[in-house]
């Protein structure tokens, strides 16, 4: 507990300091697209509040407190304090009304299209898709190292489709189920999978929050993620084969439990899957053709599932009510409602923050002064300590003026630097309490160095192939 207790109170240091930054470089910020009152008692308790509202988020491993409620509460504190410099000041409350519209569209355009992924996941995960896949690969018998490789390489290939969370939950329950005799390669396995699924969610729209982001910002169409498949697979393959000479070729023994475990895929769960790929086209589609927004298509793609649960229902054979009905707005309850929440909270902090002036200081100093490349780069190290939701939700906010390399760049950076600590990205942080004792902060901390050498060579490679 006290390793990972150090690194959160490090991560509340190095946010604490961000102050200093914000004195030190306000000379050189302008007032153009903000109310410039970073240095204001109002301005300076906003960023308190955010700070203080995001120690609570990263220690809630130990309290127990969701993460969405802290950050909720702080958007509304930080708005009230917007409006309050506002009337103060006499700034014009139109520019204000504006900031609140355009956060408003990027939560709704982000929340509805996340719920539809999250909706799919869980009605092919009732279907028991991920559990016939984790059965299978416990019988085959596989030894430590193919199994280390195994996982990461679904890991790496999945976690484009469904996010990265589920991904590293889903290989980490077989590593458990396999290798739980065996503590090192728990641990190395564990670290594979959140690199392989870090990485892998860096060349899809729909691997992760920050790339959805980006691309629903019309800062590169689909097809250009996919030009970051190489580096990703570079930031994987790296890591994944130095790690590999400390793992075992001993098979390990399964239980004569596990050897027995059967998991009977339902009724249309094939089809689902199917109606998940159809729904992914139709987004993209609707984007690139017809020049309407993701979460449009993908909304229309819910449909397709909501009319084939209605199918499934209408159908039912005496076998498979044994198995319980499929209801998919239960699918849809089930959703990850304190992740949607917390990206509430976050786009409304960050857009407050913005409007009172403190963005436009971190471009002025960051992109302005040491430019695209060094920010975009330093500012995926970050990510490895804050969260690259509003790592890169400011960026965007901030709007910096980026060629498409550049926008890439970032996206490859913020999803990849995360791998970085254990605490970088919820993948890790998830498998840390799902294997206590197994996989620990400086267990992680140990191949840092690896994770590093393979991050460097993402970014040369990024720059060789895209630059």
């Amino acid at each position: 507990m006290f390793p990972k207790l150090l690194a959160r109170l490090l991560s509340g240091i190095g946010l604490i300091a961000l102050p200093k930054l914000v004195f030190a470089s306000s000379a050189a910020a302008g007032t153009s697209s903000s109310m410039g009152q970073t240095n204001s008692g109002w301005g300076v308790l906003a960023l308190v509040i955010f700070i203080g509202s995001y120690v609570f988020v990263m220690f809630e491993e130990f309290i127990h407190l969701r993460k969405s409620k802290p950050v909720i509460l702080a958007a509304g504190i930080i708005w009230v304090i917007v409006v309050i410099i506002s009337r103060s000041t006499g700034q014009d409350e139109e520019a204000l009304s504006a900031m609140l519209d355009h956060n408003i569209l990027e939560y709704a355009e982000l929340f509805l299209f996340l719920l539809v992924a999250m909706t799919y996941i869980n009605a092919m995960t009732e279907r028991n898709v991920f559990e016939a896949l984790r059965v299978w690969l416990i019988k085959r018998g596989y030894s430590y190292r193919k199994l280390f490789w195994i996982t990461g390489c679904i890991a790496f290939m999945l976690s484009p489709i469904a996010d990265n969370l589920t991904t590293a939950l889903l290989m980490g329950a077989v590593v458990l189920s396999v290798g739980a005799a065996n503590p090192t390669f728990v641990g190395l396995a564990f670290i594979n999978i959140v690199v392989a699924a870090n990485a892998g969610g860096a060349f899809s729209p729909f691997g992760d929050i920050t790339t959805l982001m980006v691309w629903q910002g019309g800062h590169a169409s689909f097809s250009d993620f996919f030009s970051l498949f190489i580096p990703a697979a570079v930031n994987f393959f790296i890591p994944a084969t130095i790690m590999s000479f400390a793992v075992s070729k001993e098979v390990p023994e399964v239980s004569p439990e596990a050897s027995d475990e059967e998991a009977v895929v339902k009724r249309g769960a094939f089809t689902i899957c199917i109606l998940f790929v159809l729904t992914i086209a139709t987004a993209v589609s609707f984007k690139q053709f017809l020049h309407l927004p993701p979460f449009l298509g993908m909304m229309t793609g819910l449909s397709f599932l909501f009319f084939y649960s209605y199918y499934i229902k209408m159908t039912v054979s005496g076998d498979e009510a044994e198995f319980g009905s499929f209801n998919i707005f239960n699918k849809v309850a089930q959703a990850e409602w304190d992740t949607l929440f917390f990206f509430f909270g976050v786009i409304f902090c960050v857009g407050g923050l913005g409007h009172i002036g403190y963005l436009e200081i971190m471009s002025t100093v960051l992109y302005d002064g040491w430019g695209a490349t060094a920010a975009n780069i330093t500012l995926g190290l970050v990510s490895a300590i804050i969260d690259n939701i509003p790592v890169v939700f400011a960026i965007l906010t901030m709007n910096p003026d980026m060629d498409l390399y550049q926008w890439l760049l970032i996206t490859l950076t913020a999803g990849v630097g995360g791998s970085l600590l254990s605490i970088g990205s919820a993948a890790g942080v998830a498998l840390m309490g799902t294997a206590r004792g197994h996989y620990t902060f400086f267990g992680h901390l140990k191949w840092t160095w690896a994770i590093g050498l393979g991050y460097c060579a993402s970014i040369y490679v990024h720059y060789l192939v895209n630059g």
